[in-house]
């Protein structure tokens, strides 16, 4: 069993406590939740360092692993005019904070850059891969022997597992409420 710290590394979420930290000026738009904002990735002298003191504190609460989410901004209306080549500079940094800091690291969604992310990252997590047609790109990374755990809110549990066992991703079924409760596996 491994336990694995969550933290949102491309968005400002007002409710937590480091929060005050994120000067406006790296704000963006709303990325549809409450309370969040997405991050100018492009301020890496300003957010690596608050995501380094994240990632310090998951390691010392003894997580084995982080899922480092919203961390393709630049495929969204962030506010900024953010590139390809700019997020693979930020994702690729973050991942070596996580390492230095001897976690492994969850490549979340970015579905679009998953060959040039795949030597920085030990595993990957997807949300609705299957629902949006997605799921494919992930093959080189289960070759490569590297982990894959989807999570689909929508698509219904037999098609998803049957798509996911064939392909050797790890899957679930769960609420889009992201509450811990409820959640079905596949066999």
């Amino acid at each position: 069993m491994r336990a694995i710290c969550y933290v949102s590394a491309g968005s400002w979420e007002d409710w937590r406590p480091d929060a005050g930290a994120y000067p406006e000026s790296v704000k963006g738009h709303s990325n549809g939740w409450p309370g969040e904002k997405w991050l100018d990735i492009r301020r890496t002298d300003v957010l690596l360092p608050i995501i380094d003191a994240r990632l310090a504190a998951c390691a010392a609460a003894g997580f084995d692993g982080v899922e480092l989410d919203n961390v393709d901004g630049y495929t969204n209306g962030t506010g900024f005019p953010l590139t390809a080549s700019q997020q693979v500079v930020f994702n690729r940094s973050i991942a070596d904070l996580a390492h230095d800091h001897g976690l492994s690291v969850a490549l979340k969604n970015d579905v679009e850059q998953l060959v040039q992310l795949l030597p920085w990252f030990d595993y990957a997590v997807n949300e609705q891969c299957q629902q949006y047609s997605e799921c494919g790109g992930y093959d080189l990374w289960i070759g490569e022997g590297r982990a894959v755990f989807q999570i689909e809110y929508s698509a219904g549990l037999s098609a998803t597992c049957n798509a996911a066992n064939a392909a050797g991703r790890s899957a679930i079924r769960k609420s889009l409420d992201l509450r811990a409760l409820p959640w079905t596996p596949c066999d």
